[in-house]
């Protein structure tokens, strides 16, 4: 037969195929999402548009944003990314933004300040966009930086990187 239940290699096409479809952030076979709120929102986004026919508009709509849902996020990492670098953590950018589901907060006592530093980045820079849900990600990733007594020091960069513009300022957003 063609194709055969017991064969242990009959599964493998598909299985590459699940891993890219699961892939949660912006780049094929990213094990670092976690299960936060944002990550389930673009899964069920993705399960419903294999659940339709790729030649329907409603298919189509939903692929586009993916497709724009994923963008944002590897944007918003690349703004961070930048201003690690730029504060010396060249080596360490990647590693500083890679958080999993095994991941911790290092001291319980530095959640209040993380969280009070994420939201005065959301609302004094436009390190994230204006439609942009505060991640959970992005909490572990300020724990560290307070860890390393950087915190303060990344959100002045990303002030003068990505400041504030009144609501009807045109933003560039060029290097």
């Amino acid at each position: 037969p063609l194709c055969s239940n017991n064969n242990p290699y009959a599964s493998f096409g598909a299985t590459l195929a699940r891993d890219e479809e699961q892939n949660l952030w912006s780049t094929p076979h990213d094990v670092t999402h976690t299960e936060a709120d944002d990550d389930r929102v673009l899964y069920n986004m993705i399960v419903v548009r294999n659940q339709l026919d790729k030649d329907s508009e409603e298919w189509q709509k939903l692929n586009y944003d993916i497709y724009t849902l994923r963008q944002t996020r590897k944007e918003v990492r690349n703004r961070w990314k930048r201003i690690l670098e730029d504060l010396g953590f060249q080596k360490e950018a990647d590693s500083l933004l890679s958080v999993t589901k095994l991941s911790i907060i290092s001291d319980s006592q530095n959640m209040s300040k993380a969280r009070d530093i994420l939201l005065k980045l959301s609302e004094e820079t436009n390190i994230f966009p204006t439609s942009w849900e505060l991640s959970e990600r992005y909490l572990f990733v300020v724990d560290r930086l307070i860890a390393l007594d950087a915190a303060d020091e990344f959100f002045r960069m990303a002030s003068v990187a990505y400041p504030k513009r009144p609501s009807g300022e045109k933003v560039d957003e060029s290097p």
